[in-house]
């Protein structure tokens, strides 16, 4: 099966790409879209998430060959500008590892690329903690905890419980592998293309110093931090995220409000 897409201005001349993060869907960049209406955008619903459910199964490296394929054949001359949040953005590295000649510019945004000391020990709680949360997964009460986890808009609610509904358990938990254990690909210094790093302020101190290993290695790229914003910042600051994003692609000067990551964190 193919990935569920949403298309929009196709007559526009440069293409952007959104890819969402891990048990949500494209409509997590509603706000983006509506925005970028001058640009050709691709929504994507990822590999068992959304109406993408069925495409199985889910990793980090098939869904790069994927989103690589689509560029290739529907974004305007074979390269787009990526957009993506915590697994997306960890999808748009494993691309710029292998494939940055798809790529005009890169905002990626929540990254974790640390690799996850004992595994062992955490696959074991991994394992323990899904069989807690199956029965409450569905649950409207867990629904709302979640949301209110990324400060999510009660106005979300119905997509957010669809795209909780739409994802099942044994999925959940093979994506959570795929995140929680993605490490930093080889190959990343060869890819020249701009790249923005960014995280909310409330972001987890792995997600920013996972920022800096990305910096380190990416020849072209600047990391950033958003005050006052958590993990999902596209949709509590819409406006913000929207002129960081445009202001990037245009190579303009990005807006004072943003703090530049340090070593210090």
């Amino acid at each position: 099966m193919s990935l569920f897409v949403k298309e929009t201005d196709p007559e526009n001349p440069e293409t952007i790409v959104f890819l969402h993060g891990g048990g949500m869907a494209g409509w997590i960049w509603d706000e983006q879209v509506k925005d970028f209406n001058d640009y050709h955008c691709l929504v994507l619903d990822l590999p068992e998430h959304g109406q993408s459910a069925e495409v199985k199964p889910f990793s980090i490296e098939g869904a790069a060959e994927m989103v690589i394929d689509l560029i290739r054949t529907r974004a305007h001359n074979g390269k787009a500008h990526l957009v993506g949040l915590s697994l997306g953005a960890q999808i748009i590295v494993q691309i710029l590892a292998t494939h940055p000649e798809v790529v005009d510019h890169a905002l990626i945004s929540g990254t974790l690329i640390r690799g996850i000391p004992h595994q062992d020990v955490l696959l074991k709680l991994l394992d323990y903690t899904f069989k807690v949360y199956e029965p409450v997964k569905d649950t409207d009460f867990f629904i709302k905890a979640n949301m209110r986890t990324y400060n999510i808009s009660k106005s979300y609610f119905c997509k957010f419980k669809e795209a909780t509904l739409q994802i099942k358990a044994d999925s959940l938990h093979r994506i959570l592998q795929e995140n929680l254990f993605f490490k930093l690909p080889t190959g990343l210094e060869k890819a020249k293309v701009p790249v923005l790093v960014m995280m909310g302020e409330k972001d987890y101190k792995v997600i920013k110093e996972s920022a800096l290993d990305l910096v380190k290695v990416l020849p072209n790229s600047s990391a950033y931090i958003v005050p006052k914003m958590g993990h999902v910042w596209n949709m509590e600051s819409p406006i913000l995220f929207n002129h960081v994003l445009r202001n990037f692609i245009t190579e303009k000067s990005l807006p004072s409000v943003l703090e530049t990551l340090s070593n210090g964190l």
